[in-house]
């Protein structure tokens, strides 16, 4: 969810805003496949919900779902429906003569790569399904194209268009995994505020938990990237129970070691608690009993930190380091703000990226936008005056909004200030940093295990079925996005 935990004024907001859209029926049933009182059972079988989620210089992915129209299975999308799956593209929109599989049989859940791609070159292309092409999923809170890199064939089947970057300047040096909002231990999402208008989404019966089942994709994956390490950046738990927590770790160290090839920062769900499920844990600096900071930054450790990883300085910033309730905007204490001060002072000129859970800003956002959304603004316009100081730095990545997407500060024009949608739920997935010696690259990707692929596509319908257009990433650029820039202190592996 946005910002995760909300007061009642902003359900109230929020609510106006679902409201005034709900006469859209082009959102929910891009199709116009379900019968008012649709009710499970065999009909036509539709592909909806296009998307072209991972754009390359070399490669993209783009994914659909495929339903029985005229149905409902009471999240107000259609009844899944197994069916094949292609792409055909090609440089010519009239000749669309390269074809691409899903990269499993028959399924409603698809994914499909197309690979051998030009550098700088336009494409464009159709998804069909049983015969019939895919409709893309449509905007209408916000301006947005989930298809391409124009506007060419929105509102229709397609063909679409995109047009892939050119690659990072200069060789590849490593790569690297940012990934948030696990929340392991959830098991409903898009809960607002207990209001029975936004139905919580639960897992199917007799599948495993959904933040257990994402993580192990994610963590399975990214492996193909061969990414050196993976940093996590807050929401680690859903409210940070030992067994969670615990769990999150187990499945994590599957990539590596912690504190040597991944790294994790606090959330605001992973902030100190009271009661008896953490009453073994230590006391809280600010309140309850502080389970987080047991379990990833032991005995006399800081729960913030930075290391130099291959040359490249990585900042971990505790976003919640502060009293409250979590549904408040982020925060650095006193002395981690003093401390992340020197720090950047200290490695002015090196290579660095910066991460923790709160983003300092929020922008263009399909919902309303709160003070929880985001860092102390204070706070946040203090950092951004030391980014413009600081040559070094060129990335800040955060979660906490459960969205992609890209935003450029006046105050710091070198820095990508880039929100990560979240592990946990749709889109359900990750960005791979690709790190050259002249540049990088950040490109987001959905995790494709059969069973991520089944909950992305239910929990899309949070807040209505309205959710992809806020978690999605209104642009490709939002969630892909090529930048040059001095790196030739990095290290090779």
């Amino acid at each position: 969810m946005p910002a995760c935990d909300f007061t009642r004024r902003d359900l109230l907001r929020w609510t106006a805003y679902a409201a005034a859209a709900a006469g859209s029926a082009t959102l929910l049933d891009p199709a116009g496949a379900l019968a008012a009182t649709g009710t499970a059972g065999s009909g036509v079988v539709t592909p909806v919900n296009l998307e072209l989620v991972t754009l390359a210089e070399d490669r993209a992915v783009i994914t659909w779902y495929t339903g029985h129209a005229g149905t409902d299975d009471g999240l107000g999308r259609m009844v899944p429906a197994a069916a094949d799956g292609e792409v055909r593209y090609g440089t010519n929109p009239n000749r669309l003569n390269r074809v691409a599989h899903d990269i499993t049989g028959h399924t409603p859940y698809h994914y499909v790569e197309l690979h051998d791609l030009e550098p700088g070159q336009t494409y464009y292309y159709q998804a069909r399904s049983n015969g019939k092409l895919a409709a893309p999923t449509a905007f209408t809170l916000i301006t947005g194209n989930a298809v391409g890199t124009t506007n060419r064939g929105l509102g229709t089947t397609g063909p679409f268009e995109f047009k892939t970057p050119q690659p990072p300047q200069g060789s590849h040096v490593f790569s690297m995994v940012l990934c948030n909002d696990l929340h392991m231990g959830e098991t409903q999402a898009g809960l607002v505020g207990g209001q029975p208008q936004y139905i919580g989404i639960t897992q199917e019966p007799g599948l495993p938990p959904y933040p257990e089942v994402m993580l192990e994709s994610l963590v399975q994956d990214v492996k193909r990237f061969d990414p050196r390490y993976l940093l996590a950046a807050g929401d680690i738990s859903a409210e940070a129970v030992p067994t969670d927590l615990s769990r999150a770790g187990q499945l994590l160290s599957r990539f590596g070691r912690y504190q040597e090839d991944y790294f994790v920062t606090r959330g605001n769900h992973d902030r100190a608690h009271l009661g008896d499920a953490y009453s073994t844990c230590r006391v809280g600096q600010w309140q309850g009993n502080d389970c987080f900071h047991d379990a990833y930054f032991p005995r006399t450790e800081r729960t913030y930190f930075s290391r130099d990883l291959s040359g490249l300085h990585v900042i971990g910033l505790d976003t919640y380091d502060k009293p409250g309730n979590g549904g408040d905007a982020g925060g650095l204490s006193p002395d981690q703000l003093d401390w992340f001060r020197s720090d950047l002072r200290k490695h002015r000129d090196q290579p660095t990226l910066v991460f923790g859970h709160h983003p300092l800003v929020m922008q263009d956002s399909a919902f309303p936008i709160t003070a929880g959304s985001s860092l102390d603004a204070t706070q946040a316009g203090q950092i951004l005056d030391w980014y413009s100081q600081t040559p070094g730095v060129f990335l800040h990545h955060a979660g906490h909004t459960h969205r992609n997407h890209r935003t450029i500060s006046p105050t710091a024009p070198r820095v990508t200030l880039q929100e990560v949608a979240a592990a946990k739920e749709y889109p359900g997935g990750f960005s791979i940093l690709r790190l050259h010696t002249h540049g990088y690259a950040l490109n987001f990707y959905k995790s494709r295990g059969a069973l991520a692929r089944e909950w992305s596509e239910r929990s899309r319908q949070e807040i209505l079925g309205y959710w992809p257009q806020f978690a999605f990433g209104n642009t490709v650029a939002d969630r892909n996005t090529v930048v040059k820039r001095d790196l030739t202190g990095l290290k090779r592996h």
